[in-house]
């Protein structure tokens, strides 16, 4: 399928390149890794090769010319493929400043592939339609697209969906803020002197500046990949009519194949709520100008936990109330325990097996031990999960089986109806932008007729506060219950060189195995760095392999991840270093 090259971004501050020379003229052949154009940064100039084998179709500026990134600047392809499409998208992004005389040649046209023909004679307007942008739903039209399916995406409001705009990636954006304050406070014991790190503070102005820069840059960057690939976009609310239909506004869109990708929204508890207390979503806590001095946070899971680290390290008095009997239930319980210790070190007050009961104007009140009890503060964090969001769906009238308010769906996304797919926090499956984006190719696969399936048994998770946590697979309980007698390893950060060096001593690795074989079926890590390391240990278990295979795999020295190759060696009680 032909390319759509754009510019690219090759700096945090880049927002237009200047092409310095096109090293193909239109018509000549490119080989994947040919340099293909050079691109003039703010330090110095840039070879950019070709991501595929193709002829130089279409260029769309001339060397010296500066435009903004990720706008068309060239089309890649197979001789015979018909670009008309591809280069008229291209055109209107440009603002119409490329020649419209210099569009494909008329007996280019006449040599379109027959498959194109039958798109066009098509009874539907598209072959795939995606409703909703966000990590599941840019996936799947990029892949859609990659695959030669006519597709459109639609988007309310921005792409990249809850994770890029309200979720992860603003999250994490906060996270850095107070891990910088964190080392400012703690560099005295690294040599660093004159610093008043007693009055080291965030200025959560900027830091919601810095967000937003964030946030703005990978939103822009998202809309020039699915433009770039050649994907149609609708902006506007989705709303599903039949099985083929979709309404935005006052248009309608026919499609062979939908792809259902709404995303969740946050949940509250039922229960009486004073309204003149300030209760917080994790929307809301995101775009937080100045800290109060207290807040309870209902709810001892990924996001409340998160918030409630970032809260304690720029100095809230924080409280969690927790309705389990401890925090992050779906995390292995030695490392929950090693966890909370590390939480309350902080001053976090953590009260689980609580039932909140009620909200007042100045408190949280809930049960514990049979006992009524409350805690005042200033704002209130409702972090008791998220929930799949069917606006525009009605699953009833369209035949769409739901359990538990979530789309059912089998291994390869398809629903009840048999042309519509259900990806991401819709299906409620695992509510991870990771899978959601996997949701996305393989419902695409699945409907170019290729064989694929998900498998929900290795997906990572990661949980950002310091030290990181991060898993994939059973936790030893779960593997216990599963296998009876299992084998574990475990290597404590304190006996790494490199977690030593860094500071951060806190922490473990952990490494299940079944006892037949010795496969890994878990693998959970609170360290430094470990939601960058665990997918060392999602692709040994998607391979099947066993500890003894991958303690042989040689890991630099000294890092951090040679902890991984530590425990494979304990599974079978031959640390080297402990």
């Amino acid at each position: 399928m032909a390319e759509v090259i754009i510019m690219p971004k090759l700096g945090f501050n880049m927002n237009e390149g200047k092409l310095v020379e096109w090293y193909k003229n239109e018509g000549d052949a490119v080989a994947k890794g040919e340099p293909l154009f050079s691109v003039e940064t703010d330090k110095t100039n840039m070879d950019i090769e070709a991501t595929g084998d193709g002829i130089v179709r279409k260029l769309f500026i001339n060397a010296g010319d500066t435009i903004p990134v990720t706008l068309p600047i060239a089309i890649v392809g197979s001789a015979d493929e018909n670009i008309d499409a591809l280069v008229a998208d291209a055109q209107a992004q440009l603002g119409g400043n490329a020649p419209a005389e210099e569009t494909a040649a008329p007996e280019e046209r006449a040599a379109a592939p027959a498959a194109a023909q039958a798109k066009a004679d098509s009874a539907y307007d598209y072959e795939i339609a995606v409703i909703g942008g966000g990590p599941g739903g840019y996936v799947a039209a990029i892949k859609a697209a990659q695959m030669g399916k006519k597709t459109v995406i639609i988007e309310k409001e921005n792409f990249g969906g809850t994770c890029l705009n309200v979720g992860c990636i603003p999250t994490k954006a906060l996270l850095r803020s107070a891990g910088a304050l964190k080392e400012v406070k703690e560099s005295e014991k690294f040599g660093v002197i004159d610093v008043d790190t007693s009055s080291a503070a965030l200025d959560l102005a900027k830091v919601q500046e810095r967000k937003k820069s964030v946030i703005s840059q990978l939103v822009g960057g998202v809309q020039g990949l699915i433009k770039g690939n050649g994907a149609a976009i609708e902006k506007g609310e989705g709303t599903l009519v039949d099985s083929h239909t979709i309404e935005v506004g006052a248009k309608k869109i026919t499609a062979e194949n939908i792809i259902i990708a709404t995303g969740s929204q946050a949940k509250s508890l039922p229960i009486d709520i004073d309204p003149k207390a300030k209760v917080l979503t994790s929307k809301e806590m995101l775009d937080m100008d100045h800290a109060p001095e207290s807040m309870v946070v209902i709810g001892g899971g990924v996001i409340g936990i998160e918030f409630a680290y970032f809260l304690a390290t720029i100095g809230v008095q924080v409280t969690v109330v927790e309705f389990l009997d401890r925090i992050l239930p779906m995390v292995d319980e030695e490392i929950t325990t090693q966890v909370t210790g590390h939480l309350q070190d902080m001053g976090i007050k953590l009260y689980t097996s609580a039932k909140v009961t009620a909200i007042t104007d100045k408190a949280v009140k809930f049960e514990k031990d049979g006992k009524e009890s409350s805690v005042e503060c200033d704002q209130v964090l409702m972090a008791v999960g998220r929930g799949p969001s069917l606006e525009g769906i009605d699953t009833e009238a369209l035949g769409i089986k739901t359990e538990r308010g979530a789309i059912v769906t089998d291994k390869t996304l398809k629903t009840s109806v048999p042309n519509i797919y259900a990806i991401g926090d819709v299906n409620g499956k695992a509510m991870l932008a990771h899978t959601a984006s996997m949701e996305g190719i393989i419902a695409v696969e699945t409907i170019c007729g290729q064989k694929a399936e998900m498998d929900y048994d290795k997906i990572p998770s990661a949980i950002y506060i310091q030290p990181e946590i991060a898993s994939v697979g059973l936790t030893e309980k779960q593997a216990s219950e599963k296998y009876g007698k299992v084998n574990v390893g475990k290597f404590p950060l304190m006996a790494n060189g490199k977690a030593k060096v860094a500071g951060e001593e806190r922490g473990l690795i952990k490494v299940i195995c079944e006892p037949k074989y010795g496969e890994i079926v878990g693998v959970h890590m609170y360290c430094i760095h470990a939601t960058d390391m665990i997918a060392e240990a999602v692709t040994a278990m998607k391979l099947e392999s066993t500890a003894e295979e991958v303690a042989m795999a040689i890991h630099p020295h000294p890092t951090v991840s040679e902890i991984m190759h530590e425990a494979m060696h304990a599974v079978d009680g031959r640390a080297i270093h402990f």
